[in-house]
């Protein structure tokens, strides 16, 4: 039995794929634990502080660890009391002897709004990040705080229904197609 050079080359190929895939998958020893880093911004609002921390063996031991807040108007958050005069702010803090980085505070600017997204790095680590939803609205709700808003659904459910009248509106004609049909023979 004869066998083509391309059956041949299409084994070879997904072979290589096989064992190719894991290698390349364990190439980077940087890779950033899950859920090591979280904050207590759930319900946070406009000029709230916030606290973020990071778990042991996050980091190294005694690292300098970079704390960087990324948003709308990201220069007004202030970390304990430094303000921050760029887009993205940023400070360093050290990690402790079990690698772990203690809270740190930070304030959101008064006219915060949207999601800022915190993250933690450092030389040796690729840390965690955590994000915070930031409502602007006076609603002491914390489902109204924590950024759900019903109204932006309204155009899915109108589509949905439009769908599913539609499809009502072929399943009739076609049952009403299928009496026809047998009631004309």
């Amino acid at each position: 039995m004869r066998r083509s050079p391309r059956a041949l080359l299409t084994v070879l190929l997904l072979t290589a794929m096989a064992f190719g895939a894991p290698a390349a998958a364990n190439a980077s020893t940087l890779y950033p634990p899950v859920d090591a880093c979280s904050s207590d911004a759930a319900g946070a609002g406009p000029g709230d502080t916030i606290t973020f921390s990071c778990d042991s063996n996050t980091f190294g031991a005694n690292e300098t660890v970079t704390v960087t807040v990324t948003g709308e108007n990201g220069a007004g958050a202030t970390f304990a009391m430094v303000r921050m005069a760029t887009s993205t702010a940023s400070a360093r803090f050290q990690s402790d002897a079990e690698g772990m980085l203690p809270p740190v505070r930070i304030t959101l600017p008064s006219d915060a709004r949207g999601v800022y997204n915190i993250a933690a790095v450092s030389a040796t680590s690729a840390g965690g990040t955590s994000s915070a939803v930031i409502d602007t609205s006076d609603s002491s709700d914390p489902l109204v705080r924590a950024g759900f808003d019903g109204n932006q659904l309204m155009g899915l459910w109108i589509g949905a229904g439009a769908l599913l009248a539609a499809g009502a509106v072929i399943l009739v004609a076609a049952s009403v197609r299928r009496h026809r049909d047998r009631t004309d023979d």
